[in-house]
């Protein structure tokens, strides 16, 4: 990660930048400088200089309101990440970091296994962590894509928040075409929020530091409440005339095990009746397969909000374990 030299921070990376293009000038962005000049104090025509390097991509906002492709089932899902090699690649990085991940076990009581999968599905241990500079994916879809520009707009506030108080240089952070950093692939408020310097040098880093991703992870798992020790998910069988009214709408936890258990579902792992607990139905190659969904579940689908995501993410990590001999 490219810092600035000698705390000049965002005046003295601009020193002496030559003019650009002047992608973002006018009266929105004006806004939006003076909103953080008088809230966040920063120095305007500083922000108004970066703004004016900053590159309205044509191809993050044809990339974000692409049509939806058809959603894949889960036997076509599945296969992108449970793979050999990925499985394989996990192993050697927690060979090679497992101090790391015995210690954010030990603080923060995430296995390694979900940690290194969640990184695996995220960008293949770092392998794919985005081209894009955050600041030209921010920008453009923060000004140039209403239908989402409010977040947008909020984690740019973020990322400009973030350079000044890690003093990086905001036009060399790299990311997806949607703002996100790293080998864990942050939001700048995520980042904020939850990233931590695991390794103790003074500086986060989740872009070219695994140890800090590690921990960045398990801090983020942790204060979204997970549970050490507890299970993710358990398969079901499913049975009589209401089992239908079983299957969860979106992915809040609205009913608890005997509820459940009441409207047909027998989960292979028991369960106590007050655990909330999340139901789906994943199309499976073999037909339909039931699932419950523990709290820990659910945890994961506060880093993505997507039921087979949160699958994938498990199923890795159950593979991860078995590859490393774990019990």
């Amino acid at each position: 990660m490219k810092r600035v030299l000698h705390g000049l921070g965002l005046a003295g990376m601009l020193a002496g930048a030559q003019p650009a293009l002047a992608a973002y000038e006018g009266p929105v962005v004006d806004a939006f400088v003076e909103e953080m000049t008088l809230e966040y104090g920063f120095a305007g025509e500083q922000l108004k200089a970066l703004f004016r390097e900053a590159e309205r991509k044509q191809g993050i906002l044809d990339a974000i309101s692409r049509p939806a492709e058809r959603v894949r089932p889960w036997s076509e899902y599945r296969p992108i990440f449970i793979t050999d090699s990925r499985v394989a690649q996990g192993v050697d990085f927690w060979r090679q970091y497992e101090e790391a991940l015995e210690r954010a076990d030990r603080e923060y009581g995430v296995p390694p296994e979900v940690i290194v999968a969640i990184i695996g599905v995220e960008t293949f241990y770092g392998r794919n962590t985005g081209s894009h500079r955050v600041i030209d994916a921010l920008s453009t879809l923060g000004f140039d894509y209403p239908p989402r520009q409010p977040f947008f707009r909020q984690q740019l506030k973020e990322f400009l928040l973030l350079t000044r108080e890690q003093q990086v240089d905001p036009l060399s952070l790299k990311g997806s075409y949607a703002g996100a950093m790293g080998l864990p692939q942050f939001m700048p408020g995520s980042f904020r929020a939850y990233a931590v310097d695991f390794d103790g040098d003074g500086r986060i880093d989740i872009w070219t530091n695994p140890v800090d991703a590690i921990g960045s992870v398990a801090s983020y798992f942790k204060q979204h409440g997970w549970r050490s020790g507890e299970g993710v998910v358990t398969p079901a069988q499913v049975s009589g005339p209401r089992a239908e009214e079983g299957l969860t709408e979106g992915l809040e936890s609205v009913k608890n095990a005997a509820e459940l258990r009441e409207l047909g579902w027998a989960p292979e792992a028991p369960l106590a009746d007050d655990t909330r607990v999340t139901a789906f139905r994943l199309a499976g190659a073999e037909g339909d397969e039931y699932w419950v969904g523990l709290p820990n579940f659910y945890v994961i689908t506060r880093y993505n909000r997507s039921v087979m995501y949160a699958m994938a993410v498990q199923q890795l990590a159950e593979k991860l374990a078995i590859a490393r001999g774990q019990p």
